[in-house]
């Protein structure tokens, strides 16, 4: 009789982990993706009239800022990322939803926050030590969380004169696997810049706005500030 229940039992776990759904996170497309899914979108963008051209499947500068005139257009968060409510309003489905684990070590944020994030350390920090490539990085995180700025990663390295890296195009430069480790370590919740929301170099900045800042820390050549 025992047997039997036991075996009654294991047949109820069985079924329930049968039908319960796979966690799973809302795909998300934007800057430094490529694929399928990038070509879905620029199809509809180019129907549109968005943008012009061809669908190469590279998610790049052209493309972001179509998604941004499309997002502006339907009051949606322009932020120049793709995801499930500019999907759907673009009438595209995106396939290649990832487990809720696989993003669980980024702090939640999808593949691409995290290529583009690792793109900025490596065009506004290659070269620097490696403690304040990951405080870069941690500076635009701190930003996403600040009530101050946007509320995305893209949507803060994109914001209009932000990063001179966006303006000069270094941020379509391909990361190496340094800038790559040191975002990943910054979504990690590693924070050199203790809490900052700027960092400048003292030697070549311009703007005296930024010298008004208070310093936090200084790592290699840049000052970090709130």
């Amino acid at each position: 009789m025992r047997s039997r229940r036991t075996w009654c039992a294991v047949l109820c776990v069985m079924f329930v982990l049968a039908i319960m759904p796979v966690a799973r996170a809302a795909v998300t497309v934007g800057p430094g993706d490529t694929g399928e899914n990038v070509k879905k979108i620029q199809r509809r963008l180019i129907q549109y009239d968005y943008m012009d051209g061809t669908a190469d499947g590279v998610y790049g500068e052209k493309t972001r800022q179509a998604v941004i005139k499309f997002q502006k257009k339907y009051g949606l968060t322009a932020d120049g990322v793709v995801g499930p409510a500019t999907a759907a309003k673009l009438g595209v489905s995106l396939s290649g939803s990832v487990t809720a684990s696989s993003t669980s070590s980024s702090g939640g944020y999808s593949s691409s926050d995290v290529t583009l994030l690792a793109r900025l350390v490596y065009a506004e920090a290659r070269g620097e030590p490696y403690k304040g490539q990951v405080a870069v990085a941690a500076v635009v995180l701190n930003r996403v969380r600040s009530s101050e700025f946007p509320n995305t990663i893209a949507g803060v390295i994109y914001q209009k004169n932000a990063f001179s890296c966006v303006s000069d195009g270094q941020i379509n430069l391909t990361p190496n696997a340094e800038s790559k480790r040191a975002a990943q370590d910054a979504l990690g919740g590693w924070d050199p810049s203790g809490g900052s929301l700027y960092y400048y170099n003292p030697n070549t900045a311009s703007d005296s706005w930024i010298f008004s800042r208070t310093t936090v820390t200084v790592i290699g050549n840049h000052c970090f500030a709130v």
